[in-house]
């Protein structure tokens, strides 16, 4: 399986994201986004390349990879219903950490919420305990903390969420899990409303992209949900106020 390479050098002594709180750079990071040519993946390609990340695009379909490409991303085609995990890991090898952007999408049925949002997931995470990556930071949504029984497939979806997000919450990676409110493709304001408790609203996909973005140099957000909506305070000053109350990283 054909693989990205950062060519990034020595990895880090510390922890990647000791060392970026310390250093306040992100020079030298890799990150593996599955689902990257998704709307939310696509946006924070775009953040880490310029900020000197090095972006591994997993994609289902070889026709993304040139979109992957122009923004700075080097594409792997890696289909996460078909592959196994130790090819999964093979893709995201010399990774920090991982995000878990990927999605069945609107008009899918049950068994693609399961076998792409649940099983997917767990996969990547498999893949990262295989591949010492340690970071992994899943996309899941409102509505995910208590889903219904319902069998419609929304209440699939968001059943789907919950056995992925209780999965990373049982392993022993350095996990955040991101719950946004209703998407919007209106643009981004910067301004975001960040909660540890469930709190319903919207928010543009390019403030998600900011909140990942910030979470993934921010070593306070380890082990922690985070609700993320619209809001009056700017990403920064929203992340700080949510993990006031945690250790600073040592």
């Amino acid at each position: 399986m054909p693989r990205y390479s950062s060519q990034r050098g020595e990895k880090y002594a510390l922890h990647p994201r000791v060392q970026l709180r310390r250093t306040g750079r992100l020079v030298g990071m890799q990150v593996a986004i599955a689902g990257a040519h998704g709307k939310i993946a696509m946006r924070l390609t775009r953040r880490l390349v310029a900020r000197g990340v090095a972006v591994v695009g997993l994609i289902r379909d070889p026709a993304h990879q040139e979109d992957l490409r122009a923004i700075g991303a080097g594409p792997v085609v890696c289909d996460l219903e078909r592959a196994s995990a130790v090819e999964i890991a093979a893709a995201i090898e010399g990774s920090d950490a991982a995000v878990f952007a990927a999605g069945a999408g609107p008009g899918s049925g049950p068994e693609r919420k399961l076998t792409v949002d649940r099983d997917g997931a767990i996969k990547l995470l498999a893949a990262c305990a295989s591949a010492d990556v340690p970071g992994y930071l899943v996309i899941s949504s409102i509505g995910a903390e208590n889903p219904p029984d319902r069998d419609d497939v929304f209440s699939v979806y968001l059943r789907a969420k919950a056995e992925a997000d209780a999965a990373v919450e049982a392993s022993d990676r350095d996990w955040t899990i991101v719950r946004p409110g209703r998407l919007t493709d209106d643009p981004g304001r910067g301004r975001v409303r960040l909660d540890a408790e469930p709190y319903h609203g919207e928010v543009p996909r390019d403030d998600v992209a900011a909140v990942l973005d910030a979470l993934l140099a921010e070593p306070r957000a380890s082990r922690l949900i985070v609700y993320v909506n619209a809001g009056e305070q700017s990403v920064e000053e929203a992340l700080q106020a949510l993990l006031s109350d945690r250790p600073p990283a040592r």
